[in-house]
């Protein structure tokens, strides 16, 4: 069991992160942690590991929790076994086993004499079987740490194991081992995930935010059905408080004509009756004072309803708040843009796909490239923008504008801060103003636009990348998306989404999210097998 209890994280610099955290998980519990970038969810899950210490609350857990973090660089230098923690067991059984029966190695292994049987078992179950323990972690894919980690659940037999984006990194084949790990392990699981196939499987969704956490009882589709309806209710509240207002303006206006006319003839009747002017100053004082009286009332109410106003709105999903509209590619519908014939690439003299390619794609296509790391995914779409030409078959490129946007935002330049980048983009000479207007409907408000690009998080870079589409005179022909929803949370997954659909292009996208691809309505899938 574990159970958050008024827990709360400052960081090093003295911000607040989250405070009175309150969370109770079950034993055999299957839980999603989600929220927007930022929230703390990552931070949350290295307190509950042990790698970070909170600044107050209780954590009470019952078994020491397995952590698979989302970066692993920190083990690059590391082998396998040692990122692994059974470095010291492996090496304290191979001592017993060539006679070395030590008090030393026997407290190592601690009876552990199935752990090299585990292992095998383990690397087998996640395909990497293939793989050498002492081989170091820096020389593995991305994908492949990811499942030398998940490999580390069934090694240690971990009854609570925190996951930190665990899909992020896996080709089609690892997401479906790791979707049958989590429908049958009887492991209690806290995931942070935006992988909405996954959050499905999961029994109860929390969302971290600044009120702390919120708890869904059911999976992904019954959190979004429910927030739904919360964001409905939350429209509806802003328009009626958007009528009392105009009202309490309204009613203000009316007021202070009519007091104002009363007035008015009050002061023409006593000027008629000869009232003294020492007793006239003395009447207008008085009805001046009972105007200002009339304006404070009306103010404080006003100033009450716009506080609410604010505070409903504030509470509205970032998607709700943004203008996106972007431009249509010049180019007719159904062009072609490209053609590939028999065309095939070779690295070290070695030809990479198994057959050879036949591909056509048209002005206004959505297209999704599969294959399992390694196919050749990013060589194809090198061929196709240019950067690369195949040595076999024979490829035709119309003229174009084409932006490639790989997952790590790169056309965003970390030198820049927020404005500047945008000026990048600015090539039609639009007012410096102007450009600001459309950074805010991004959300970047005066206060980001001298951030440095560097210190964007992933969904931040995104709506920035977007945003420099927009100010550009003509949206891109094509746009290639490389794994565009790996560093997002589930919010700016959304926005990405709405900002695509609106746009009318050719859209060429790698990605394993089966509900993004949907939700995109791709037309066309290029499978890809590699010959290795």
């Amino acid at each position: 069991m574990l159970i958050l209890q008024n827990l709360s994280y400052i960081h090093p610099n003295k911000e607040l992160l989250f405070e009175d955290i309150n969370l109770t998980v079950n034993n055999r519990d299957k839980v999603a942690l989600i929220g927007n970038n930022g929230s703390g969810k990552s931070t949350l899950l290295k307190i509950i590991a042990g790698e970070l210490q909170a600044a107050e609350g209780q954590l009470q857990v019952g078994t020491q929790p397995y952590f698979v973090p989302q970066i692993f660089g920190q083990y690059n230098e590391l082998s396998i076994a040692q990122a692994l923690g059974i470095e010291e067991k492996r090496c304290a059984l191979k001592e017993i086993l060539e006679g070395q029966v030590t008090e030393d190695n026997l407290n190592v292994l601690d009876d552990d004499w199935t752990i090299e049987e585990r292992c095998n078992e383990a690397l087998a179950y996640w395909q990497l079987q293939d793989l050498d323990l002492t081989q170091r972690l820096g020389s593995l894919s991305g994908g492949q740490k990811t499942k030398v980690f998940l490999a580390g659940i069934s090694i240690h037999q971990s009854k609570l194991v925190l996951l930190d984006e665990p899909s992020n990194h896996l080709d089609t084949a690892g997401r479906e081992l790791l979707y049958a790990f989590v429908r049958h392990t009887p492991s209690t699981l806290l995931i942070v995930s935006h992988d909405r196939k996954l959050l499905n499987l999961l029994d109860t969704v929390c969302e971290l935010s600044k009120k702390g956490i919120t708890v869904y009882g059911g999976n992904y589709d019954f959190y979004a059905e429910q927030k739904q309806i919360e964001n409905e209710a939350l429209s509806q509240d802003v328009k009626s408080k958007e009528k009392a207002l105009r009202k309490a303006k309204e009613k203000e206006r009316e007021t202070l004509e009519r007091q104002q006319k009363l007035d008015a003839r009050g002061k023409k009747k006593q000027e008629k009756a000869g009232v003294p002017t020492i007793m006239l100053n003395t009447l207008r004082n008085s009805a001046e004072n009972s105007t200002s009286k009339i304006k404070s009332v009306h103010a404080e109410k006003i100033g009450g309803i716009s506080q609410e106003l604010q505070e409903i709105r504030s509470a509205l999903p970032e998607i709700d708040k943004m203008k996106l509209g972007f431009d249509h590619s010049a180019l007719h519908k159904g062009k072609i843009l490209f053609t590939a014939s028999g065309i095939n690439y070779a690295y070290n003299h070695k030809l990479l796909w198994k057959e050879n390619l036949d591909l056509q794609i048209t002005s206004g296509q959505r297209m999704a490239l599969k294959g399992l790391n390694g196919s050749g995914k990013t060589t194809l779409i090198k061929i196709l923008l240019g950067q690369l030409e195949p040595p076999v078959g024979t490829v035709y490129r119309a003229s174009n504008r084409s932006v490639y946007i790989d997952q790590d935002y790169s056309l965003i330049n970390n030198q820049l801060k927020v404005y500047e980048q945008a000026e990048q983009f600015n090539t039609t000479a639009l007012q410096e103003h102007e450009v600001k207007i459309r950074l805010t409907r991004f959300l970047f408000t005066k206060e980001d636009w001298d951030k440095p690009c560097s210190a964007l998080s992933g969904g931040e870079k995104m709506r920035l990348m977007l945003c420099c589409l927009t100010i550009g005179h003509q949206a891109p022909d094509i746009i290639v998306l490389d794994e565009p929803t790996n560093n997002l949370d589930i919010q700016n997954i959304e926005i990405l989404t709405a900002a695509i659909n609106e746009y009318q292009g050719t859209l060429i996208i790698i990605s394993h999210d089966e509900s993004f691809l949907e939700q995109l309505q791709v037309e066309m899938v290029v499978k890809l097998y590699s010959k290795a």
